[in-house]
Formats: structure tokens, C-alpha cells, sequence
């Protein structure tokens, strides 16, 4: 097919459609990713935990949602889990969601675990000396140096769960997938409106990645916002 040839008329026919598919997408994987660091944090503290009835469910659980496709975890919480608890379905969004954040926060639990044993133990042993309890030691100390360290990985999973969220697609999502699906179904053609989709999931993970690189810079050792200030004044 000439590239000329593509009728693009039809795309700019369903441009509402694609412009809230690209909201309900930027929806989706915001949730799930807030919601992922908040139980992402609890279960990377409960892997390093000395008891034994913290460890393992933690660890079962990041084996569990790691080891499995996210698509059959959404067909499966969609289907099955969301019915059973609540006697019935909330939707596409209720669903996509919750997989999102269960599935995420396995990824994250293991990002904040290896970041927090990258410490040095004698900063725990030499916080605890000075009197501060366990937890104190890591919400003031730990947490905050392993925090530079995850920033990274962090940015790299959001970017990560900003494309596999088009697989809520699967539960009819209306987001990009779903919108370029809708156009090839009423046109029968496929070359437009998935070139288009994926255009729209390359412009945002672009605009991704330029902020996880701000905050990369932002929260380096290196950063010194006293330098940028004084650079400006002598200009």
C-alpha cells in the first residue's frame, strides 16, 4: 500500500473517540501506578522483614503476579475475582484498575526491596545506636537514600505500565487500543488507526521519560539547585 493512499480522513471521523481513549489510558495507568507504589511499599518492607509471617506471603505475592501474564490477571480479577467478592462486575475501570495496581505493586515491591538492601546494614546499626527505633531508622534514614537509588527503576516501571495498559483493552476499556479497534472494525482497515495508536503510546511515553529523566536529575547527588540560581543571576 502507498503510504500517499492511507486515508487519514478517517482517524480525524473518530477523533473524540481517540482523544478519550488517550484520557481513560492516562487514567488507567495513573491509578495503577499510585496505587501500586502505595502496596508496593508495604510489600518490599514485608520482604525484608526478619519474621517469617511477613515474608512469605509477601514473597508468594510477588511470585505469584510476576511469574503470571498481566492478561489473564486482568481476565482473571475481571471474570472471576471482582464477581465473587462483590456478587458482581464495576466495569472495565473498577477492574483494569485494580490488575493494574496488584500487578504493578509486585514489580515496585521488588524495585523498593533491592533499594533498601542496597544500603549499607550500618546505617540501620548506627541509626538504632543513636535511639531511634526500628521504624524510625527506616522512614528517616533508610528510606530516604534508597529513594535515590529507585528513582530509576520507578520511572522505568511507570513507563512499562503505561503500554501494557492497553491490554485492558481485553475488557473493553475505551483507550487507545480500543479506539484504533473500533476504526479498523468499522472501515476494515488497519493500517491507520493502529499506525495512529501507536503514535499516541510512543508521544506519551516521550513525555514519560522526559519527566522521569527531570527527576532522575532533580533528586541526584549531584543536583545543586544553589549552582542553577547563581548561573541565572550572573547571566
Amino acid at each position: 500500500m502507498d503510504f500517499l493512499e492511507l486515508r487519514w480522513d478517517i482517524i480525524w471521523n473518530y477523533r473524540e473517540l481517540f482523544l478519550r481513549g488517550i484520557w481513560i489510558t492516562i487514567l488507567l495507568t495513573i491509578s495503577g501506578y499510585v496505587g501500586g507504589i502505595i502496596l508496593g511499599v508495604l510489600i518490599g518492607l514485608g520482604e525484608t522483614s526478619k519474621k517469617k509471617w511477613i515474608y512469605w506471603p509477601s514473597k508468594l505475592y510477588v511470585d505469584l503476579f510476576r511469574g503470571t501474564p498481566m492478561l489473564v490477571q486482568i481476565l482473571i480479577i475481571h471474570l472471576a475475582f471482582i464477581p465473587a467478592i462483590f456478587g458482581q462486575s464495576y466495569g472495565f475501570m473498577v477492574s483494569g484498575i485494580t490488575a493494574l495496581i496488584l500487578n504493578c505493586a509486585a514489580y515496585n515491591a521488588e524495585i523498593i526491596r533491592a533499594g533498601i538492601q542496597s544500603i549499607d546494614k550500618g546505617q540501620m546499626e548506627a541509626a538504632r545506636s543513636l535511639g531511634l527505633t526500628h521504624s524510625q531508622a527506616m522512614r528517616k534514614i533508610i528510606l530516604p537514600q534508597a529513594f535515590r537509588r529507585m528513582i530509576p527503576p520507578l520511572g522505568n516501571e511507570f513507563i512499562a505500565l503505561l503500554k501494557d495498559s492497553s491490554l485492558v483493552t481485553v475488557i473493553a476499556a475505551n483507550d487507545i487500543l480500543y479506539a484504533a479497534k473500533v476504526v479498523a472494525g468499522a472501515y476494515n482497515r488497519f493500517w491507520e488507526p493502529y499506525l495512529v495508536a501507536a503514535l499516541l503510546y510512543l508521544i506519551l511515553t516521550y513525555l514519560v521519560t522526559k519527566v522521569v529523566a527531570y527527576v532522575e536529575r532533580r533528586f541526584s547527588n549531584s543536583y545543586n539547585p544553589r549552582k542553577k540560581k547563581e548561573g541565572r543571576v550572573a547571566s
